[in-house]
């Protein structure tokens, strides 16, 4: 028998009947996605907020809003960081296709009309859709409200060092240090006498004196890894009495300290709440007196803070740092504050909450920054940044309904329960003494009455596994 060759220019027909195009039957996970966004009208809703931002009568039809924000959806269950990715990973699979409702004959939306449209939208507009998604929720009964908890984090810029520039003059970092050396006497200074001199600076660092031209929003921070980089502060409140779901997401300079941040928010969690609460359907599943308790670790303890919170009639459970005997001189309101705090987080409610908080308030972030991707941002600004985080979230919060209904919150997650399933079907097979191959070939250790399950031999299955008959008179996984 002669071998064939690949051809390497294909020529295909003209016309192709539309019932041979291969076509998908979809990812589970994504059908049952869809199924609730459907029942729950998430197109209508989208077409209606974002109908004022649209011309009525003049220029060419826009990608429909829903397939846009499907479109960041799939950013965090395909833990994809960038919108250019986002826009090739959905013109490549079919699942996706079906799931942003593209036929075979249509193209995906490109990258440049993601970025048209983020643009042209407002911000409002996203908050809309992450409150939708906290409705929904609550129309399950996955948010209670009550115990809110706040923490924070860093997303590293899309700005590099290298490129800040003086606020006062404008001049780049190497050419302020040149200026220094000369003004001290050096002549010609090289880059080892421009690095001596900097290393003897004090306060060189300091984001009242540099910035970023292009992301002025970005400041110089110290990150949890102890490198220094641009970088922007994300503060999130999470409903610690519910299921888990993130309340409301806020973005600052990355150098602005936790109690200055706290306010800000604390008032955007509970404006949530509060339309939540004011929905006839869902408000009766919230606690009545949501928002009222805090959590939050020992960064965000500070005097004036604490009574703030304490006047606005808040519970405080913060975590308070070992600060030595204190002076309460003039002090009645934030010495009543803080104790009342020190009481609370001594009691077994408050050390519930408190060894609470690494699992509720630290994994989120786990979820969809370092899995989601989204650890590093792409864009630049805090509204365009804002506008990207408030979907991410949403699909976060999504993926606690998806974890309620089917039991996983991302398609891999789904598609790693059913490789467990198909390792114990495996192991059971083997333990009866039933012969299974995979695939129709031999056993991996080629031992009779035996079967290896491991990641490498047992395939990836996304729909339901079968055992069916192989070539051989054995077993074959697969469907």
């Amino acid at each position: 028998m002669s071998m064939k060759k690949r051809a390497r220019v294909q020529q295909e027909g003209l016309w192709i009947p539309s019932n041979l195009i291969a076509g998908s039957p979809g990812h589970p996970f994504y059908d049952k996605l869809e199924k609730i966004l459907h029942e729950e009208g998430f197109d209508t809703f989208v077409e209606k907020e974002c109908a004022p931002h649209y011309s009525a009568e003049t220029g060419r039809p826009s990608i429909p809003p829903g397939v846009y924000f499907r479109m960041l959806l799939i950013g965090y269950f395909e833990r994809i960081d960038s919108e250019r990715a986002i826009s090739w990973r959905c013109a490549d699979s079919l699942s996706l296709r079906r799931f942003l409702g593209v036929g075979m004959s249509e193209k995906t939306p490109h990258h440049s009309s993601l970025t048209r449209i983020r643009s042209r939208l407002p911000l409002d507009v996203y908050q809309a859709v992450f409150s939708w998604v906290l409705r929904v929720l609550a129309s399950y009964k996955l948010i209670d409200g009550k115990t809110i908890g706040v923490d924070a984090t860093t997303l590293e810029a899309n700005a590099a060092l290298r490129s800040i520039v003086r606020r006062d003059t404008g001049e780049g970092y190497r050419e302020y240090l040149e200026g220094l050396a000369k003004a001290s006497g050096i002549e010609s200074p090289t880059r080892p006498d421009l690095e001596k001199l900097d290393k003897r600076r004090p306060k060189k660092g300091s984001n009242e004196e540099w910035k970023h031209p292009e992301d002025p929003e970005a400041q110089i921070t110290k990150m949890k890894d102890g490198s220094t980089h641009l970088a922007h502060k994300l503060e999130h409140g999470v409903d610690m009495s519910g299921g888990g779901a993130v309340l409301a997401v806020t973005l600052h300079g990355g150098a602005v300290g936790d109690t200055k941040s706290l306010p800000k928010t604390v008032e955007a969690t509970e404006a949530n709440l509060k339309t939540l609460l004011a929905d006839p359907e869902v408000g009766g599943s919230l606690h009545e007196d949501a928002g009222r308790e805090l959590v939050a670790d020992k960064g965000y303890h500070g005097n004036a803070i604490l009574e703030e919170l304490h006047d606005s009639g808040h519970r405080t459970y913060i975590s308070e740092p070992d600060r030595g005997r204190r002076r309460w001189k003039g002090k009645a309101g934030a010495k009543e504050a803080t104790y009342g705090n020190r009481r609370r987080i001594r009691g077994r409610r408050g050390k519930h909450l408190l060894r609470k908080r690494g699992e509720l308030l630290e994994r989120p972030f786990a979820h969809y920054l370092e899995a989601g991707g989204m650890r590093r941002t792409h864009l630049r600004g805090h509204e365009n940044i804002l506008k990207r985080l408030l979907v991410h979230v949403g699909a976060f919060n999504l993926g606690i309904l998806m974890r309620w209904i089917i039991g996983k919150g991302t398609p891999r997650e789904y598609a790693q329960g059913l490789q467990r399933i198909n390792r114990a079907i495996l192991r059971l097979l083997d333990t009866l003494g039933v012969p299974v191959s995979l695939s129709g070939r031999e056993p991996a250790d080629r031992r009779p009455n035996s079967v290896v399950a491991t990641d490498r031999t047992v395939p990836r299955i996304q729909g339901s596994l079968c055992i069916r008959p192989a070539r051989n008179g054995t077993s074959s996984t697969g469907c």
